[in-house]
């Protein structure tokens, strides 16, 4: 369970990211899958393929907004940790990159955000 306030808020957003995902028939294969590469908010099956999702939430579009604290290193990490999970398949299958930006109330959902 969250222990900060700011780790609550962030099960918030990944919470209502994954309700937003289940309703346009995505399928949570897992959650918050850890390696020494980094971690993977939400781990889904879209029809055939493998979606790698990175929640980002922020209060303010202040500096940006939720979508450009994607940074390029924050990228590297989320693909590293992408490949780390392809190792259990014998044969990896087709798989995307999407990222759910929450500013505020706004939920924006980005299919194909990164290439790997």
């Amino acid at each position: 369970m969250p222990r900060t306030p700011q780790q609550r808020l962030g099960r918030q957003g990944e919470d209502r990211a994954l309700a937003h995902l289940q309703a346009h028939g995505l399928t949570l294969l897992e959650r918050n899958f850890l390696c020494k590469s980094g971690e993977i908010d939400l781990i889904m099956q879209d029809g055939p393929l493998l979606v790698f999702v990175e929640v980002r939430q922020r209060a303010s579009s202040h500096f940006g907004g939720a979508v450009y604290s994607v940074t390029p290193a924050k990228q590297q990490r989320l693909l590293r940790a992408a490949q780390y999970y392809l190792l259990r398949h014998k044969i990896p299958p087709p798989c995307r990159f999407d990222v759910v930006a929450i500013d505020q109330e706004k939920l924006s959902w980005m299919q194909n955000a990164l290439e790997m």
